[in-house]
């Protein structure tokens, strides 16, 4: 079994309106450090073992359905679970 964390972020040629927002509010609480704010999504997916490749499965889930390739970048995690 594998979990995988996929992590999905904004191009960065994308504006961001949520990470403007949260950065102006950020400074309306006197966090005036903060420069910049890019809001993303996280996804966890527990993929059953299988004789397919896993990276391929993982990519053409989210090319298919999870990333709005047009805007959005991803990287992904994979992590083996052992079963003891």
């Amino acid at each position: 079994m594998f979990n995988v964390k996929v992590f999905i972020t904004l191009r960065e040629s994308v504006i961001d309106p949520q990470g403007t927002v949260a950065k102006d509010s950020l400074h309306k609480l006197n966090y005036s450090e903060v420069s910049n704010v890019r809001i993303g999504k996280y996804v966890e997916l527990t993929i059953e073992n299988t004789e397919r490749n896993i990276d391929e499965i993982v990519n053409e889930m989210c090319e298919k359905l999870l990333v709005n390739l047009n805007v959005e970048d991803y990287r992904y995690e994979i992590e083996e679970v052992v079963a003891q």
